[in-house]
């Protein structure tokens, strides 16, 4: 096509962008009389779905705290446990100086002009209480706003935070209550699954790893980086437990991400889908592309990984093969004197990451190590850098695999 029509078409699709702002950006704003749901319809990044019947488990324990709205993240110094139950109510007021108005723990309604401003969780309002369980690294963050119900989706620290930039505070203080219940112990109550360590996986054997190449290449048959985790469940239990941590499934359309680009402003996500270049395994390149990071430091910096569907099953469910790197910076591509990303050569600490950001979610089962005949320890990408590992190869079992329907 030539370049003057490319041009002009991006244009058009860029007005039409503009006029009509995507579902996903629509669901984040507000009218500027403030009327909008608390959160992303349908969004998955919540630590649970609310309850309503009174806790069935008995109560731990009760405590109350003050945040003030000069502080960010607050650790309560309380340990929560999978399933149990927590609610937590907030009241008072913070007012911020370029502000109209007080808000109260719901947060300012976000309005267009409030779009370029990156907040630690842009679903929510400025100003808003959110909570967090587990490490500050990988946890995701929840709105409470004045009230919450929930229950815990693994075990973890629990803190609370008001949505402001670090550069950002408001005069006031919000009071928390929070109660404390242990997990539902009725008959009738469904087991909750957490991310079990195992010594070994059904299936995941030598004679496997047989089958499953060490790394991934180029489109030119280079080598590059080293397969480093395996999932096994269905595609939707896959691409659930990836968003409910907060992966971010890149665009791999070059050219749809420059059009969308220029909307980079209008959420995190959008930041995080910066295209990422095609590897090879099995023959194809990858099924999803995920990225994590923050969006500020983006460019240089973000943690991401590929995954490619096995063409064959384990036990009669779903495998799905991952090679995860960070991002940490730039470098020479040695392959063409180019620019590319440079990652970080322990490569052990993305495959940490990455399983502690998914069985923060509770939803994985079981967890387990791999050491393969013969592991990849030291070795360079395709682009030149290098990089050495244990030669571990993480193993995640989702939550009920048996309900694959891949048809496989």
């Amino acid at each position: 096509m030539p370049w003057k029509h490319f041009k002009l078409r991006s244009f058009i699709r860029l007005a039409a962008l503009f006029l009509i702002l995507p579902a996903a950006s629509q669901a984040q704003l507000v009218r500027e009389d403030g009327s909008a749901p608390q959160q992303l319809a349908g969004s998955s990044k919540t630590v649970s779905t609310a309850t309503t019947a009174a806790p069935a488990g008995k109560l731990r324990l009760s405590q109350d705290f003050a945040l003030s709205g000069d502080s960010h993240w607050t650790d309560t110094g309380l340990d929560v446990h999978a399933g149990e139950r927590i609610l937590i109510s907030a009241s008072g007021a913070l007012k911020y100086a370029d502000a109209r108005a007080e808000n109260g723990p719901q947060g300012l309604p976000r309005s267009y002009r409030d779009l370029l401003r990156i907040l630690p969780n842009n679903e929510s309002g400025r100003g808003a209480l959110l909570g967090r369980i587990g490490d500050a690294d990988t946890a995701q963050s929840f709105l409470i706003g004045a009230k919450r119900d929930l229950v815990a989706p693994a075990d973890g620290r629990l803190s609370f935070g008001i949505n402001q930039p670090e550069n950002d505070s408001a005069d006031g203080v919000f009071s928390v209550h929070v109660e404390i219940y242990s997990p539902d112990s009725t008959a009738s109550a469904k087991p909750r699954e957490i991310a079990r360590q195992v010594s070994s996986i059904k299936g995941f054997n030598n004679t496997l790893f047989e089958k499953i190449p060490r790394r991934v290449s180029d489109k030119d048959g280079n080598a590059g980086d080293m397969v480093n985790f395996l999932i096994l469940g269905s595609e939707d239990a896959m691409q659930q437990v990836f968003t409910t941590a907060g992966w971010v499934k890149v665009d791999p359309d070059v050219k749809d991400t420059l059009l969308h680009g220029i909307l980079g402003s209008l959420s995190k996500e959008a930041y995080l889908t910066m295209p990422m270049s095609q590897l090879y395994l099995f023959g194809r390149p990858q099924d999803y592309g995920w990225a994590h990071a923050e969006p500020i430091s983006v460019v240089t910096s973000r943690n991401h990984l590929r995954v490619w569907k096995a063409p064959f099953t384990v036990d009669g469910q779903t495998l799905w093969v991952g090679a995860a790197t960070h991002d940490i910076g730039l470098e020479r591509d040695q392959r063409n004197n180019g620019i590319t990303h440079k990652i970080d050569p322990d490569i052990d600490l993305e495959r940490n990451y990455v399983e502690k950001t998914l069985c923060g979610t509770g939803l994985v089962a079981e967890v387990s190590h791999f050491l393969p005949p013969n592991p990849l320890k030291e070795a360079k990408t395709a682009t030149g850098g290098s990089f050495h590992s244990n030669g571990e190869v993480l193993i995640l079992k989702l939550v009920n695999p048996a309900k694959d329907s891949s048809g496989q």
